[in-house]
């Protein structure tokens, strides 16, 4: 095996922990390659766990949407660290990874110091903000790419593009270990699985409409238990908090901390804000109603301007249709909602269609192992030899 010296650097920088959680399987994938590659990282434990070494750890407290005055200035302060760094130690590559807010003055940076840019998670400039093709066209060499349409949409408008499947799909749930783990939750016929977020800004806004819902969801069918997947301690301990000021924590309901798979298998009906996560709740094939809590109407008037695609949660994009209800951007208190989970809750021919229509998308990503083919683009960018039978499935 030649010296590090004589290998290419790798850059990888990702702010929220699902960033971490798709570095992560990347920076293992290249690993079990190259076992002496040099992988540096502002990025979270994961990242860590997989092999690359962490210069400054992020993704703790990622924000929703227009960061405050005090994140703005934090990144600022990172952004020249990270300048300072890429000044000591020279990198032939840089993977931002999602967070295009935050990533893209990196890139900026990057690109500054002679380093060649691979984005691993293509922003969704086809969603909004179309006007921002420009400068990612500059600062790239290549978009690794999660959604199969996204391909097309770039390379039509001059960006190199590459799809690798869903890290979602690369691991297939041991559903006997998730069927022991349901069995010490509460039981019942309606089992309604809350999925807030995992920012404190979405928490805030989230949590408190599917608080009111599964309460209107008890008026109705008093038998209905319900189970709050929480993706931390402190933020079980938060949702815990924000149920005691707005008239207490509601009988039926518990919590279950980093378990999401859990969650979904046991659940009947998945009350879920819009993100990657519809994607897992799709993968085990469960109903669900999407939406994304909005307190400012003046967003709507806005995004009308920017907004670019009819439907916004994941698997309706990716059906090219509505295939589950959306409420997005959703303002006001949980009736809406609950009207769309009762037609779910009483209606067995609406979950058979649900699970008809995901069952079509989830085709899309059969076969594909997602950490290869990102590893295999990598490798070619970085002019690596593949190690033999390192290949990937898909």
């Amino acid at each position: 095996m030649p010296d590090n010296s004589t290998l290419p650097s790798v850059l990888f920088t990702a702010f929220e922990p699902s960033g971490d959680d798709h570095a992560s399987a990347v920076i293992a994938e290249l690993r079990r390659r190259h076992p002496k590659l040099p992988m540096f990282a502002w990025g979270g434990r994961h990242m860590a766990r997989a092999g690359a070494t962490i210069v400054e750890h992020t993704g703790d407290d990622a924000v929703m949407g227009m960061p405050g005055l005090q994140k703005i200035m934090e990144h600022k302060r990172i952004n020249q660290r990270i300048d300072a760094w890429l000044g000591q130690h020279k990198m032939a590559l840089h993977v931002p990874v999602d967070s295009p807010a935050a990533n893209t003055p990196i890139c900026e940076i990057a690109r500054r110091h002679g380093v060649r840019v691979v984005h691993l998670v293509a922003p969704q400039i086809w969603a909004w903000g179309r006007w921002r093709i420009g400068r990612l066209r500059r600062l790239t060499d290549l978009v690794l790419c999660m959604l199969p349409f996204e391909t097309g949409f770039f390379t039509k408008r001059r960006v190199p593009a590459k799809f690798i499947g869903h890290f979602l799909f690369d691991k297939a749930l041991d559903l006997e270990a998730l069927d022991r783990r349901v069995a010490a939750l509460p039981d019942g016929p309606v089992r309604i699985a809350m999925m807030p977020g995992s920012r404190p800004d979405e928490l805030k806004c989230h949590f408190p409409t599917l608080l009111g819902a599964f309460r209107m969801i008890r008026q109705t069918h008093p038998e209905a238990v319900g189970v709050v997947a929480a993706t931390s301690d402190s933020v079980s301990d938060l949702l815990r908090q924000m149920a005691a000021e707005d008239g207490g924590w509601p009988e039926g309901l518990s919590i279950l901390v980093r378990d999401t798979d859990t969650v979904i298998r046991w659940c009947t009906l998945a009350l879920v804000k819009s993100g990657t996560v519809t994607l897992q709740v799709a993968k085990q094939r469960r109903p669900m109603v999407v939406f994304y809590q909005k307190t400012n109407p003046g967003f709507f008037v806005a995004a009308k301007f920017i907004v670019a695609t009819k439907v916004f949660s994941l698997p309706n994009v990716l059906a090219g249709k509505r295939i589950v209800p959306e409420l997005i951007p959703y303002f006001g208190g949980p009736k809406a909602l609950v009207r769309e989970a009762e037609r779910l809750i009483r209606d067995p021919a609406e979950v058979a269609g649900q699970r008809e229509e995901i069952e079509k998308v989830l085709a899309t990503f059969a076969g594909i192992n997602a950490a290869g083919r990102a590893a295999d683009a990598i490798e070619e960018v970085l002019g690596l030899s593949k190690p033999a039978g390192a290949s990937a499935p898909g």
